[in-house]
């Protein structure tokens, strides 16, 4: 049996490229942890992929090295590490020692130096080697016995391998670094030769520098461009070229106090880990530890969690007498935590599985309802258990919490007690949603679901799902699952649902704004959404397979014509087919490249190209729109359309978005594209049952009207006020015209400019938008911001704020807090302080709508009106409204969505009616 190799990570290596090439990704303080998640997630693919290798992850030390006495310049020309990533190696480093990896740093040489030593030791003992790195220096040590890996691209050099991309052997490798130089080491090597100039010499002569210098006067005859020039320029700066080689050589012989006896790995340090993880807030990786941990029999010593916590008083609920019991415990309580348990995550299919309480912290129940496993024990009556809780849960005085408790309240609502679908449980009382609590009290900080949030305030890792359900196909769901299995679990919900409520309800209540925003607006928005999930939009299928069949033929009239552009066939979905034919064939312009170094083909790119008038990119761009369209839509909503209701019913969500506004899921219908015809069309297939009409009330330029309020800026107050065009009004300011001679074209360069101001636009945004030059488009903001002042006062003034207290806040007191907006890396603060001027008008924006779905709901349940609201998407609302009560619901909803908040300018709701949402709308 062959031994397993010896795994040598070249650390600093995959530093560098990890916080290069990765996402930037900060803690809730501000600090900088992506290039730490990018090692770490690698290493633990190479621990999976070598389970019983030993391992050597190793670090340049700090210092200077004997290249540096050797060559002063060595590195010279390398930038200064940043910041943001020096303060990554600490942490790292500490997480690399927990994880049970052995690492070295060795002072005077380059982590390369102490790997090849161990590289080549190992190997002369017979043993394999994989070096895990991405710097090409490496290559030298490539032998039969040692092998390269770059975990980051997947990419392997062996032997052949070496020869195959550099064009030389690996025992060539420091002859070609020292003709060809490294720039980013700062290596000379010779002026002018590059890697093919290099392999073409040492091939020529087979040998390395010495063969070479001592053949100078071959070198004209090689197969070599520019060959007769080479032989001066080489003896010119032979002196370099040597120097190079020492300065490329991996030292194998650096004096280590430790052997490969010493490289095995350890076990992880269950509570290092947590606490760096903690800190570095990698959550769902300290559920990994402590689950690992379990498993191997460790215990892990916590510190005190954030919430009290008692010993644990769970009962599963199987006899009258018991059930009796709880009933007058929940009668009792002040306020109860209520879950249920389904066979599904969709809310309008899903069936009720059983249901827990929990009256006080430790003390939860679960009442099983139909479970229907082989020797399940008996169960308390369906019917009758409802029946009895309907009461209790139908009590608007009754207190209760959940942790998204919409989902629950769609679930009792349509249980169908006795069979019968009208008659379920109208949940109400619902006081506290603990996802709403941790989404009002920060969006950003962290995830909002049930085990991230356990972690982040009760420092509790609950029972996952797969833990007791299993993965994949074969997992069970909800009533499969044994009651010893069962009970716990979903007692566990409840009750972590209750000591979450206490631990966030506190820090709440210490910031009365945010506290507003959670009772004021999410509150009583949660019955409001899950009416309008229960009660859907009708959806003509027919009419969709319709589109289909005509985006499908449009499909391939555009595939025909790339074709033809192209002159073969090809794929039009293979990035590697489809970069050949633009960028080897057609010889378009390389704009961006991929991770691995080939030229991009991402959407980005091709509307670039497609941006300068090449044919190609414009076909592709309109396919991949129709496609898009076809497999999202026209193909995908028939499928959606519920078979019990015949209507599509989509999932809001008030907990994802950083800014407080909705989105939506299964379907996601704030998305359907409304700038295309085709786009537009998809609308037309959400129709008003007989004898009804949808009714479309959408807030007119909600986001600069907020601007205006926000800003005080007179110019702009007097344009809303008089009910200006307020894209004519700022057109007339910036170009200096009449508001009469305003061309339709200065009109649309203000609108980008209003709208561009807002989301942050740079000039050369602008130039780009509205087709001028950046000299030209800087010149209209800066007379935009002379005759609006108070807009620039405005931004200068939240950019302060935004510094000075970490959030920026919306009219009603909703924070978003930006973690990055004193970040030292440009790009990033840069981005935090677009985000802090944009996110107060967003977030107003959202939270004005909200007040209005909930002042429409009132008033069409006061009213008995035969209307109601089945859709909401940006700043609209779309209601299904009988024909003979569009009149009167045309005017009231104006009312009350122009009332929904008071601001400097008035809110205007323009309203259309029509067969279908885009006549509507």
């Amino acid at each position: 049996m062959s031994q397993a190799p010896l795994v040598l990570v070249d650390g600093s290596s995959y530093l560098y490229r990890a916080f290069h090439a990765l996402p930037p990704l900060t803690t809730s303080k501000g600090m900088p942890t992506g290039a730490v998640k990018g090692v770490l997630n690698m290493l633990k693919s190479l621990r999976k992929q070598y389970p019983d290798s030993p391992f050597a992850v190793v670090f340049d030390a700090k210092g200077g090295t004997f290249r540096d006495d050797m060559y002063a310049e060595y590195k010279a020309n390398r930038p200064s590490m940043p910041d943001e990533m020096r303060v990554q190696i600490e942490p790292l480093h500490a997480s690399v020692i927990a994880l049970g990896f052995p690492l070295l740093c060795v002072e005077g040489v380059e982590a390369d130096d102490v790997i090849g030593t161990l590289a080549r030791s190992s190997a002369a003992a017979d043993r394999p080697v994989v070096i895990s790195t991405g710097d090409k220096d490496m290559a030298q040590l490539v032998d039969g016995h040692i092998t390269l890996v770059n975990t980051m691209t997947g990419s392997t050099l062996d032997v052949e391998g070496v020869k195959e991309k550099f064009g030389v052997s690996p025992e060539q490798i420091i002859d070609y670094l020292a003709l060809m130089g490294d720039s980013s080491d700062n290596i000379p090597g010779v002026p002018g030769i590059g890697p093919k100039t290099a392999s073409g010499l040492l091939v020529g002569v087979n040998g390395g520098l010495t063969e070479l210098y001592a053949q100078l006067d071959i070198v004209p005859t090689l197969p070599i461009r520019g060959a007769k020039n080479l032989p001066a320029k080489l003896e010119e700066h032979r002196e370099m070229a040597f120097l190079s080689y020492q300065l490329a050589t991996i030292k194998i012989d650096v004096p280590l106090d430790i052997g490969l006896d010493d490289l095995h790995l350890k076990q992880p340090d269950a509570e290092k880990l947590i606490e760096l993880y903690t800190e570095l807030e990698f959550k769902s990786w300290i559920a990994d530890v402590e689950r690992d941990a379990k498993r191997a029999g460790q215990v892990i010593a916590q510190e005190a969690p954030a919430a009290p916590t008692q010993e644990q008083d769970y009962v599963t609920i199987l006899d009258q007498a018991t059930f009796d019991v709880w009933l007058k415990k929940l009668n009792d309580a002040k306020l109860i935590a209520v879950d249920t348990e389904t066979t599904g995550l969709d809310a309008q299919k899903a069936q009720l599985v059983g249901l827990s309480f929990a009256v006080k912290p430790g003390e939860a129940a679960y009442i099983p309802l139909t479970h229907s496993y082989m020797g399940v024990p008996e169960q308390l009556d369906r019917d009758t258990v409802l029946r009895a809780l309907k009461p209790l849960l139908e009590d608007p005085t009754k207190a209760k919490v959940g942790q998204h408790a919409k989902f629950d309240i769609n679930i009792l609502a349509n249980c169908a007690i006795g069979g019968d679908q009208a008659n379920g449980i109208v949940v109400q009382g619902v006081a506290f949603d603990t996802m709403l609590e941790s989404y009002v009290l920060d969006s950003t900080a962290t995830r909002h679901d049930m085990d991230s949030l356990a972690l982040k305030y009760l420092g509790h890792t609950t029972t996952s799902f797969q833990d007791i359900a299993g993965k994949g196909v074969k997992q069970l769901t909800f009533d499969q699952i044994s009651l010893e299995q069962a009970g716990p679990y979903a007692a566990e919900d409840a009750d972590v649902t209750l000591r979450l409520h206490h631990a966030l309800h506190e820090k709440l209540q210490a910031i009365p704004s945010l506290n507003a925003v959670l009772t004021g607006i999410e509150m009583p928005l949660v019955p409001v959404l899950a009416r309008i999930e229960r009660q859907g939009a009708l959806v003509d299928a027919k009419l969709l397979g319709v589109q289909s069949v005509e985006l499908g033929d449009k499909m391939v009239a555009l595939e025909r014509e790339a074709f033809e552009i192209a002159g073969e066939e090809f794929n039009l979905g293979s990035p590697k087919q489809l970069g050949v034919i633009l960028y080897e064939k057609l010889g378009l312009p390389i704009i961006s490249k991929t991770a691995k170094g080939q030229p991009s083909t991402a959407e980005a790119v091709l509307a670039e190209l497609a941006e300068q008038d090449f044919p190609l990119p414009k076909v592709l761009m309109q396919y991949r729109s129709m496609s898009k369209l076809k497999s999202t839509y026209t193909d995908r909503l028939p499928e959606q359309i519920n078979p019990r209701t015949g209507r599509i019913h989509t999932s809001y969500h008030q907990a994802v978005t950083a800014t407080g506004r909705l989105s939506s899921s299964d379907p996601n219908l704030q998305n359907i594209p409304i700038r295309t015809a085709e786009g537009r069309r998809i609308r037309q297939a959400f129709v008003a049952p007989k004898g009804y009409k949808l009714l479309a009330a959408d807030y007119s330029q909600i986001e600069l009207r907020i601007m205006a309020h926000l800003a005080k800026d007179e110019g702009l107050l007097h344009a809303f006020r008089n009910d200006l065009d307020v894209h004519s009004a700022t057109a007339a300011e910036v170009f200096g015209v009449d508001l009469s001679d305003v061309t339709t074209d200065q009109r649309r360069s203000a609108k980008a400019i209003n709208f561009g101001l807002i989301y942050g636009m740079s000039a050369f945004g602008l130039a780009k938008q509205i087709g001028v030059d950046r000299k030209q488009s800087q010149a209209y903001i800066d007379r935009y911001f002379a005759r609006y002042p108070g807009v620039l006062e405005y931004m200068e003034r939240t950019r302060t704020q935004a510094a000075e207290q970490g959030y920026v806040e919306t009219i009603f007191g909703r924070r978003l807090y930006l973690p990055d907006i004193n970040a030292k890396n440009p790009a990033l603060r840069k981005g935090a302080e677009r985000t802090a001027i944009n996110a107060p008008m967003q977030g107003t924006a959202a939270d004005i709508i909200k007040k209005a779905m909930v002042a429409v709901d009132n008033w069409l349940t006061a009213s008995g009106l035969d209307a109601r609201v089945i859709l909401q998407v940006h700043d609209e609302l779309v209601l299904e409204v009988r024909e003979d009560l569009v009149d009167q619901v045309r005017d009231e909803i104006r009312v009350h969505m122009s009332e929904a908040a008071t601001l400097e300018v008035p809110l205007v709701v323009e309203v259309g009616v029509g067969n279908n949402w885009d006549e509507a709308h």
